[in-house]
């Protein structure tokens, strides 16, 4: 077993000062936690692999394709691999659990 903790994690983000930190890797799988600041730009390009996001905190808009939602703690959004996506308008401080499968490369 593997077992983590946001809080511990988001540390160990912050101290490699990046916006992401993947903490966990598998054959088919992997996970990380992204955070953006409120204000700050989402650089994300399209990935390869499938993703899912959990927002563990914070409020934001995020476009995926032509769909727009907002999210906040405890939403979850699935992104097709190959398709265009950005959080934006971000309110409060965004902090998300991305699982990518296959695993990110």
């Amino acid at each position: 077993m593997k077992a983590f903790r946001l809080d511990e994690l988001e540390a160990e983000r912050a101290a490699n000062e990046g916006a992401y930190l993947q903490f966990l890797r598998e054959r088919n799988m992997s996970v990380g936690l992204y955070a953006l600041n409120a204000g700050e730009h989402d650089p994300q390009k399209p990935h390869n692999q499938d993703e899912v996001y959990l927002v563990v905190s914070g409020r934001a808009s995020i476009t995926v394709g032509l769909e727009t939602t907002e999210v906040g703690r405890g939403s979850v959004v699935y992104v097709p691999a190959g398709v265009a996506h950005k959080f934006h308008h971000i309110s409060e401080d965004l902090r998300v659990l991305v699982v990518f499968s296959p695993p990110e490369a």
